[in-house]
């Protein structure tokens, strides 16, 4: 029984993976790699992911520009320990894909006790030069 219901998962996966467009499958892509850059704290990737032009809302009002959310992400002031999305939608429109998703995380910022995090979070992403960029993003807390 138990090997069957990891036949079943996997093959859902596959199914959903194969029904993805080529766009749908390359926000997807970038989408994971912010995430992994996130809890890296690589700077690189999140400036070759972020557009010049992003507005990065938190879910407590704040919102970054490109500058200050790398700089908090890469220096560790703002440190995800670990992010779990869930629930991930994606539509495409154009240049332009919504993702939709729910974040769990632990986080542990300078300053602050280690936290856990639980998020509704809508990001934009916009194709510029060939690339997928994040062009904004906001939480809100889930109660």
């Amino acid at each position: 029984m138990k090997h069957l219901v990891i036949v079943l998962f996997t093959l859902t996966v596959f199914i959903r993976v194969q029904g993805q467009s080529k766009a749908e499958s390359q926000v997807a892509s970038a989408t994971t790699a912010l995430t992994k850059a996130m809890v890296d704290g690589d700077r690189a990737t999140l400036e070759k992911l972020a557009a010049d032009q992003l507005g990065y809302g938190h879910s407590g009002g704040h919102i970054d520009d490109k500058k200050e959310f790398v700089e908090k992400i890469a220096s560790g002031n703002s440190d995800f320990l670990s992010i779990d999305l869930t629930e991930q939608t994606i539509t495409i429109s154009g240049k332009t894909a919504i993702v939709r998703h729910i974040l769990t995380a632990k986080t542990h910022d300078k300053g602050k006790a280690p936290a856990d995090v639980h998020l509704r979070v809508i990001l934009v992403w916009q194709k510029q030069g060939g690339q997928w960029k994040l062009l904004a993003r906001q939480a809100v807390k889930i109660t």
